[in-house]
């Protein structure tokens, strides 16, 4: 553990050390360094801190939402197999779609406030959530589905007590994929129409070439999708703590 997190250090240093240097070599209204990013960070903390605190917002009520559309089309696909043979290539087909593209005409639908920006995060995490329950729902064991018949166990007994236990790690690694994706979402949904969050703030600062808070800007999305990151592994953690003992053993 210790020489993991060493080697992780040694890798960000060396990055640091890496950007620093790029950044003598380049205008600064183009590249900004570490240390001027830093010094922006400290000198912009108010701002900063003010706008994240909306894209968090944004980017946390927009991943519930789809966990709550997603569980429910995986489950419905799960119960039905015309179903899922009819809705799998749609969903797969929806990743197509530029979100850049739907972004501006959610924010007509919706208006300029919050709600178009949680639409647009929801469906950026909404296929990795369903697609990751449904393989992870039927993966589930033959044999302990024929034991839950051999038992007497109605459908649903079996979809509580052995499908979805089974199916929750994958249903974690794809909401881990969708907490780390969620800040993207509200940042796209904050390009396409909005007064506040820290992706309007990186967008106006780029135009009147604030290049130093521009970089802090995006250093403290990295840091908020790292912690979002960091909070789906903590429940998880919590919630399935046999799937973490038996990674160990392995």
């Amino acid at each position: 553990m210790l020489r993991r997190r060493l080697l992780t250090i040694a890798l960000l240093a060396a990055f640091a050390g890496a950007w620093q240097l790029a950044a003598s070599f380049v205008d600064k209204l183009v590249l900004s360094s570490p240390v001027e990013t830093v010094q922006a960070l400290g000198n912009n903390a108010s701002l900063l801190i003010d706008n994240a605190r909306v894209t968090f917002e944004e980017a946390l009520l927009g991943l519930a939402l789809s966990l709550l559309v997603g569980v429910a089309a995986a489950l419905l696909m799960h119960a039905s197999r015309s179903l899922r043979d009819a809705a799998y290539p749609l969903l797969i087909a929806s990743q197509a779609i530029p979100i850049l593209v739907v972004a501006p005409l959610l924010v007509l639908a919706f208006d300029y406030g919050i709600r178009p920006k949680i639409v647009i995060v929801a469906l950026v995490c909404f296929f990795p959530i369903t697609v990751n329950l449904v393989d992870g729902l039927r993966a589930t064991d033959p044999e302990l589905r024929k034991l839950m018949r051999s038992l007497g166990a109605s459908r649903r007994q079996t979809l509580s007590k052995v499908e979805l236990p089974a199916a929750l790690p994958y249903l974690f690694s794809g909401l881990r994929v969708a907490a780390t994706v969620s800040v993207i979402g509200a940042v796209f949904g904050e390009w396409a129409g909005a007064d506040n969050g820290l992706g309007h703030l990186v967008l106006i600062d780029t135009q009147q070439l604030e290049t130093p808070r521009v970089y802090a800007g995006t250093l403290v999305l990295t840091l908020m999708a790292l912690a979002m990151f960091a909070l789906v592994t903590l429940f998880e953690r919590a919630a399935i703590p046999w799937n973490r003992r038996q990674v160990g053993a392995a």
